[in-house]
């Protein structure tokens, strides 16, 4: 178990995206773990991992890692402002989405290929004129309005708007306007509207 707890730490701390786990036990008893996927062997994947390519914190590195979000939180604050206020959007409502979303890491790319603070996909950007996901201003400003046609789409109802911001709008509307069926878009939209109500700006 040492030897599992030794690669778990390094993979978490590592600034790599985090891989799954592999085990083998040889004809001796000895336990072999690697992180490095190959064909034809005998390890066994013991463990899948969070699929996003930015690091996840290991224990001892979450109250870093907090300290981090604050002080992003704050670095990008008045872009939030100005963007909300354009977009006419709640600036706490945006802050509830950047923090679920990538925590405010400005450099966050999911698996799915969702980039940036507030996870811009290729097609949304492209819509809202974002040319460099990356870019905290434009990624903050196409994000704020993507959010802001969304909740007038689905207004005065702030769970179906945070939801197709997660699903997409189409999702929402399949699903005869309610929050569709997946585990993963209703907990996004428990932990939006929980950061929301907590805020104070």
């Amino acid at each position: 178990m040492l030897r599992l707890a030794t690669v778990l730490i390094t993979l978490s701390i590592s600034g790599e995206a985090l891989a799954d786990i592999y085990k083998y036990v040889d004809s001796s008893g000895r336990t072999y773990y690697t992180n490095i996927k190959s064909e034809n062997t005998p390890y066994k994947r013991i463990m899948v991992t969070k699929s996003y390519y930015y690091a996840r914190p290991a224990p001892a590195m979450a109250g870093y890692r907090s300290y981090l979000g604050d002080q992003n939180k704050r670095k990008f604050s008045d872009l939030i402002n100005e963007a909300a206020y354009r977009h006419q959007v709640d600036p706490k409502l945006v802050h509830a989405v950047i923090q679920t979303e990538s925590a405010y890491n400005a450099g966050a790319v999911s698996s799915a290929g969702a980039v940036g603070l507030m996870q811009l996909m290729p097609d949304t950007a492209r819509r809202y004129g974002v040319d460099d996901r990356r870019n905290p201003d434009q990624n903050i400003d196409g994000g704020t309005h993507y959010l802001r046609d969304l909740i007038q789409m689905f207004s005065p109802n702030l769970e179906l708007a945070v939801a197709a911001y997660n699903a997409g709008e189409n999702a929402v509307i399949k699903h005869n306007y309610s929050i569709p069926p997946y585990p993963e878009t209703r907990n996004y939209v428990r932990q939006v509207l929980a950061a929301y109500n907590r805020l104070s700006l």
